[in-house]
């Protein structure tokens, strides 16, 4: 049973001349770009919830997508979203997909017979991935959606509602190990408040700490060696979310000891709502050797909320990988599409040009990366704006050899400042345009 999109081909690179709609024009696979190929640079990923899982339904309609796959029972379904996962990935040339535990089999009346149910979809997953070659990027579990986590799961108020939540990621954990997972992420959906009011902040944080260390020690004990994310989001659908931004999430971790055991997942919507660039949350995390992975997808900046969409601004795409080269490129991560097509997109071709579009703007933005880093003039513009750090009185200031007092005697003797220069912002972004553009 793997022919759920029938009239779909296998999508192959056929170049920008193209007029094929069902053809990647920028994505070639096994072209290298910076020194690997682009299969290996960019590491796509299919995201369960959105492809098998999303109806389309918002907070003011219905769904508009049939995601049951000609099934009525409820597991049959869960199956069946199996098997066109994996048609979707051989078609679309896809090689890792990711998964929250509730994307992969229905909630049941019990945990006891929910684990069933996980199992059993899991021993098709594995099937299917050896049989296929397919690859889990990450796992995790959803402890956010159902009504018990409406206080939050690591952060709630009832102790019980902390004990269902750790049992659930207990499972989850050995369902990502056991299908090789690379990662595991930790979103908090409900870890935030409403009001202070009745909120005990302190010991909220205190607990989703320990929640995160004791996923930590036992998914070690069990075998598990892949890494450990952390997805920042500000809002939605807490007021205040406790992982509100890549800093925010930082601190959080240096505070419990937890830095040397977590990086970052870092998604582009989830920058735009808290009032950064996408370009801004990378970076963060790679100065702070906290880079992980990146959920890939844009958002509508007329809009407040998540809106999910397939990613096709190139120039953000560009800056992105920009920031992914520097870091070294992805280790255990890789690009998951945490995107959806849109409400009024709703039929099964709309999933292939979704996709298609995806990863032919990613594929130019590693294209377009890769130019300007060897292009060199906005990395030479940099170290230029900053060479005074590198000898005279800069270079004692890092080396710690200048205080207040030395530093007063130089200002003194030196005067008034009249070494700056210009930033040349409009340089810079006019150079980023030419090398898009093959100026």
């Amino acid at each position: 049973m793997n022919d759920f999109f029938p009239s779909m081909p296998k999508v192959a690179y056929e170049g920008p001349q193209s007029d094929n709609p069902l053809a990647f024009r920028f994505y070639n696979p096994e072209e290298t770009i910076a020194g690997k190929t682009m299969r290996e640079q960019l590491k796509f990923a299919l995201s369960y919830w959105h492809t098998l899982c999303g109806d389309g339904t918002d907070m003011f309609g219905r769904g508009t997508m049939v995601k049951t796959f000609g099934a009525a029972e409820p597991m049959e379904i869960y199956r069946r979203k199996a098997y066109a996962a994996f048609e979707l990935m051989e078609k679309l040339d896809i090689d890792y997909f990711c998964f929250h535990d509730r994307d992969i089999a229905p909630e049941a009346d019990t945990l006891r017979e929910t684990n069933a149910r996980l199992d059993e979809i899991t021993n098709l997953l594995e099937e299917l991935m050896k049989q296929t070659g397919k690859k889990l990027l990450w796992g995790t579990a959803n402890c956010f959606n159902h009504p018990r986590y409406m206080h939050g799961a690591g952060t709630a108020p009832n102790a019980d509602v902390f004990a269902y939540a750790a049992a659930q990621i207990k499972k989850a954990v050995e369902i990502t190990t056991r299908l090789g997972g690379k990662g595991y992420v930790f979103w908090g959906g409900r870890e935030g408040y409403e009001t202070l009011l009745n909120t005990d902040m302190g010991l909220e944080l205190d607990n989703l700490a320990r929640l995160l260390r004791m996923t930590v020690e036992y998914a070690r004990s069990i075998g598990y060696t892949g890494d450990f994310y952390i997805e920042p989001k500000p809002k939605e659908p807490t007021k205040h979310q406790y992982d509100f931004d890549a800093s925010t999430v930082l601190a959080f971790l240096r505070k419990y000891g937890l830095d040397k055991d977590f990086k970052l997942n870092i998604e582009a919507n989830h920058a735009t709502l808290a009032g950064h660039t996408f370009q801004h949350e990378l970076a963060v995390a790679r100065i702070n050797g906290a880079f992980g992975s990146i959920d890939a997808n844009q958002g509508d900046m007329l809009i407040g909320w998540d809106t999910d969409q397939f990613p096709t601004n190139v120039y953000e795409t560009a800056l992105c990988m920009l920031e992914v080269l520097r870091a070294g490129g992805f280790t255990n991560g890789g690009l998951n599409f945490d995107a959806k097509t849109r409400r009024g997109s709703y039929e099964p071709e709309d999933i292939f040009h979704a996709y298609i579009a995806g990863m032919d703007a990613f594929a130019l933005g590693l294209r377009i990366a890769d130019r300007l880093q060897r292009d060199g003039r906005l990395d030479t513009f940099v170290a230029e704006r900053y060479a005074s750090w590198q000898s005279g009185i800069g270079a004692q200031i890092m080396a710690g050899t200048a205080g207040l007092k030395e530093l007063e005697a130089y200002a003194l003797e030196m005067g008034e400042v009249t070494t700056n220069t210009s930033g040349r912002q409009e340089y810079l972004e006019n150079i980023v345009n030419a090398v898009m553009f093959g100026a």
